[in-house]
């Protein structure tokens, strides 16, 4: 019978693992855990930890640690479904109706499981053999010891079509399991299942009791498609909700749980965490995506509050962004997150080879709460010169409080932000008013009426900087142009079917937006989830802060219907693509005037077809001046 989490979670909740290893082990408290003699060492001194907060326990005598589903099995050495079904009659909880259905399917995974252990051995033969010298040799100059080949169960693929399919048909598989457990591909168009990893250093997946359940791969050709490659989807592997080196994690946390605790850390690849992990740190990274609500959920049931370590780069901080925005309605009293971005731009791997363990531990240790990186964030995101800039900071700051589920957390946070924010725009002690300056007082301005009080703004001597910021006010984004932007950052989904069409790279037929929106498409096609907020973010910090509230002011003024907030979503998506078929319409009726012209040569043809081209232009552009276009598009 297969149990699920939600079962095995409900069983765990209502027994203490200090009552029920208490009858097996004598135990005494000490501070928050309970201490006693090893069950599995002869010891005099006690190295047996029981701490219920993580319902866990950890033997530093043997090595051991686990639930209390692992301490029957390694005690009593009952099986996994046996331990159990002895909790579950201890809670109350009675046991799920056996379902033939899910027996089988049962059955099956575990046929899987079996070949995916059989190709994890082959593949560590494999790297050892002469075929894997290159893989090797990466590996030492990646600075990763031999030595640590077999803690990691590090192996190698292979150039060879058909090599791990031909040895475990020899074992006894069958394509079709094989497939179904991602170690072949089978092609679309029919034909014999070949491997899915060729010519790579391998990586298994292993799940929290450490089982194999997937691989990764990195390609030795640096030509190669795509550098990382994981496995697919199968009823095993689930990369929403698995986190590469877990397993390994869970040993150093419990190592540390003896002393004041360690740190769980949330890195972004196989490299990084293998890093952390023989630098002694517990570390995990998720499946080359971005971190899942699940892969949330499993780091807190191991620690309150993991650290997030991204690299250094700008993709990282991106990265850190992206977790704090799915993580903030999830957050709970006791649940939270910090974070770290290794300096330099550098990642945990590399500094562990060219700094050393103690470095990259000292980096990771200065880590920032949760709520400091919130607020450095929204900061950050423009200069806070005026006070539309310094109200939208507050408002950002209010919204992000309100995501967060938890009513009093919310509050509190609210609270903080608040005062982070008071600090912020607080002048400084010895500032003097705005308007006390003298004339002679430099070039900031001054306020006069003749009596010394503040009447109205004399202002200051024009700079270089102040007349190209009113050139820039009064050449603005044109109105419909800027109203098809304004809507493609407000919903991204919007541009799916336009993403070849190089009218939006041009700015939707202005100019003054073109280098705005290739960054929209850039980051539109590079992204793999891109929601309107995180785009406003990405297009801010890339310096179009400024043009962005242009395009809004244009776009308010524009009378597009899209922008209506009583329009539903497919109405103003539909009435988005026929402005956006129109504006591209106008843009082609320019070219071909302008190719008419040229090609005019005299001819009565080819004055009537100028004529018609430009009575089309012309009353397309006079339908948008007048407003009679919007009436059209309303229809």
């Amino acid at each position: 019978m297969r149990f699920d989490e939600r079962f095995l979670d409900e069983i765990k909740s209502r027994l203490r693992p200090s009552d029920v290893i208490g009858r097996t082990v004598k135990l005494r408290r000490q501070g928050r855990e309970y201490v006693g003699l090893s069950p599995f060492t002869k010891e005099k001194t006690p190295s047996f930890y029981v701490n219920d907060d993580k319902g866990q326990f950890f033997d530093f005598s043997s090595g051991k640690n686990g639930d209390l589903i692992t301490f029957l099995q390694e005690t009593e050495r009952l099986s996994f479904a046996e331990a159990v079904e002895r909790l579950a009659a201890e809670a109350g909880v009675p046991l799920p109706a056996v379902d033939p259905h899910a027996a089988e399917q049962e059955k099956k995974r575990l046929g899987l499981g079996e070949w995916l252990e059989t190709a994890a051995q082959w593949f560590e033969a494999e790297l050892r053999r002469p075929v894997g010298q290159a893989a090797r040799e990466y590996l030492e100059k990646r600075g990763l010891p031999q030595a640590d080949w077999a803690r990691f169960r590090l192996g190698f693929a292979p150039g060879g079509r058909t090599a791990l399919k031909d040895y475990l048909i020899t074992k006894g598989a069958r394509p079709g399991e094989l497939v179904d457990a991602g170690l072949l591909i089978a092609p679309e168009e029919g034909g014999q299942p070949y491997d899915r990893f060729r010519d790579r250093i391998i990586f298994p997946i292993a799940d929290a009791r450490g089982r194999v359940v997937s691989f990764g791969g990195r390609a030795m050709d640096p030509q190669a498609r795509a550098k990382y490659l994981n496995g697919p989807e199968t009823a095993l592997f689930h990369k929403s909700s698995m986190l590469y080196g877990l397993g390994e994690a869970r040993k150093i946390l419990a190592a540390d749980a003896g002393a004041a605790g360690g740190s769980l850390i949330v890195v972004e690849g196989y490299m990084d965490a293998i890093a952390c992990q023989r630098a002694g740190l517990a570390a995990v990274a998720p499946m080359g995506t971005a971190l899942t609500e699940e892969q949330m959920g499993q780091l807190w049931r191991h620690h309150p509050e993991p650290i997030l370590c991204f690299d250094g780069d700008r993709a990282g901080r991106q990265a850190a962004w992206r977790a704090i925005d799915r993580a903030l309605p999830l957050l709970q009293p006791g649940k939270s997150f910090r974070f770290a971005l290794v300096e330099g731009g550098k990642d945990p791997d590399e500094v562990l080879r060219e700094q050393g363990a103690a470095a990259l531990r000292q980096q990771l240790s200065q880590s920032t709460p949760f709520v400091d990186a919130l607020f450095t964030r929204e900061r950050d995101l423009e200069t806070l010169d005026t006070p539309e800039r310094r109200a939208g900071l507050r408002g950002r700051l209010m919204h992000a409080a309100a995501a967060i589920a938890d009513k009093d957390l919310a509050q509190a946070y609210r609270d903080d932000l608040r005062q982070r924010l008071d600090a912020l725009f607080a002048p400084p002690p010895s500032a003097a008013p705005a308007y006390a300056s003298r004339p002679g007082q430099g070039n900031g301005g001054r306020w006069r009426n003749g009596r010394g009080a503040p009447a109205h703004w004399v202002s200051p001597t024009p700079t270089a900087e102040g007349r190209a910021a009113a050139k820039s006010l009064a050449t603005g984004p044109e109105a419909l142009p800027a109203a098809l932007a304004h809507y493609a950052v407000a919903d991204p989904a919007v541009l799916d079917d336009h993403l070849e069409d190089a009218f939006i790279a041009e700015g939707f037929g202005d100019p003054a937006l073109s280098r705005l929106t290739q960054e929209l498409l850039r980051a539109k096609v590079e992204a793999e989830h891109l929601d309107s907020a995180l785009l406003a973010r990405h297009l801010a910090s890339c310096g179009f802060s400024t043009l962005l509230t242009d395009i809004d002011r244009a776009a308010a003024a524009s009378g597009a219907p899209f922008l209506k907030e009583d329009v539903s979503l497919e109405a103003a998506r539909s009435q988005w693509s026929r402005a956006f078929t129109a504006m591209t319409r106008l843009a082609a009726l320019e070219e071909s005037l302008a190719a008419a012209k040229r090609d005019l040569g005299g001819t009565s043809a080819g004055a009537i077809d100028l004529m018609r081209l430009k009575g089309e232009r012309d009353a397309l552009k006079r339908a948008i001046r007048t407003g009679t276009f919007w009436v059209d598009l309303e229809s």
